[in-house]
């Protein structure tokens, strides 16, 4: 018997920057109806992405923003409980952008269903979900880097940077990370395997912790930070993956100018998202998941328990709280 009713998170408020819990509500809704050709999910995993900053606030972005009162876009992972669909059955596992909320309806559009069910379903979320595939995309089609090269990645601890190092590692590449912390660093070197990991807080300027760990320069930089962290490794980028470390684009920051180093060096710097990439997911989670059941892709999860979690769940991303992909759990 399903309940008449279910949680949502919605957006409250307008952030201007990180989105913190005050921006959030979580109340109470119908349960949706079954139409023709839907089916009903109950969510059983809810997805934190940095992100979600950009999906709620104001600013140019590649979508559009969340609407005040909407439910918090979001990918989550879950169970079909009803059907009218001829796709999807009951007891189908699901993961799509269904939003932060206990059960979703679905006509099937962005939805897909979970094969690898030898698998923990959270890891649709994470290493075979969207940061998966943006690792494996950004890095293999944008980087393009070949046996030999150094690759260097910041958030390299993170769920996207420690696939990036693992994939370039497979591809024969030398790596180097970048993370905060020393906990962040043993991380890199002994679950992700880098060869060299650099702590941007230590107090060595980390430009020249660069330039020793990378004494014949670098091939391919993977960047998910921006900021004073990239300005360190600058002059060598070859894909831009995010922007986290800076909390507002309005106005855009000014830092250091590297057309220079682009031109003489005859480098390429292209930003992406993994949504231009969506009509070849399958091929990137089959890749991704045999790497994973032959332990060659390792992947560490930042589990917190209940939808009361989420509205202060960006905010900890950004606060660097988390030790692999953050994810919410509502059910076992």
């Amino acid at each position: 018997m399903l309940p008449k009713t279910h949680r949502q998170v919605r957006l409250k408020s307008r952030p201007v920057g990180i989105p913190e819990a005050q921006h959030f509500e979580i109340v109470a809704a119908p349960m949706p109806e079954l139409t023709e050709r839907t089916f009903l999910v109950r969510n059983l995993f809810l997805s934190v992405e940095p992100a979600m900053r950009g999906w709620v606030n104001a600013a140019q972005n590649y979508s559009r923003p969340v609407g005040i009162g909407e439910v918090m876009r979001a990918y989550t992972a879950g169970k079909i409980v009803a059907s009218r669909h001829p796709s999807f059955k009951e007891g189908d596992k699901v993961t799509g952008q269904l939003g932060w909320q206990e059960y979703a309806l679905s006509d099937g559009a962005g939805v897909r269903i979970v094969r690898e069910t030898d698998l923990p379903l959270s890891l649709s979320l994470g290493v075979l979900g969207l940061n998966g595939r943006t690792a494996y995309f950004g890095l293999l089609d944008l980087g393009q880097p070949r046996p030999g090269d150094t690759v260097v990645v910041s958030t390299a601890a993170g769920s996207v940077g420690s696939a990036v190092g693992q994939i370039a590692k497979l591809m024969g590449c030398r790596t180097v990370g970048i993370a905060g912390g020393a906990e962040k660093v043993r991380l890199c070197r002994e679950l992700f395997g880098y060869d060299s990991a650099l702590d941007y807080k230590s107090s060595r300027a980390l430009s020249e912790a660069v330039a020793e760990a990378c004494p014949n320069g670098l091939n391919v930089y993977f960047d998910n930070t921006s900021g004073a962290v990239s300005d360190a490794v600058m002059p060598h980028l070859a894909v831009i993956c995010g922007t986290a470390s800076v909390a507002s684009w309005d106005p855009p920051p000014m830092g250091p100018r590297v057309e220079r180093h682009l031109l003489v060096k005859r480098a390429r710097m292209q930003g992406f998202v993994a949504f231009d990439f969506e009509h070849r997911t399958e091929e990137a989670v089959a890749r991704l998941a045999a790497w994973v059941r032959d332990g060659r892709l390792r992947y560490r999860e930042d589990i917190l328990d209940g939808i009361e979690s989420c509205p202060s769940s960006i905010a900890g991303l950004y606060r660097g709280e988390n030790l692999g992909k953050r994810i919410i759990r509502l059910a076992p």
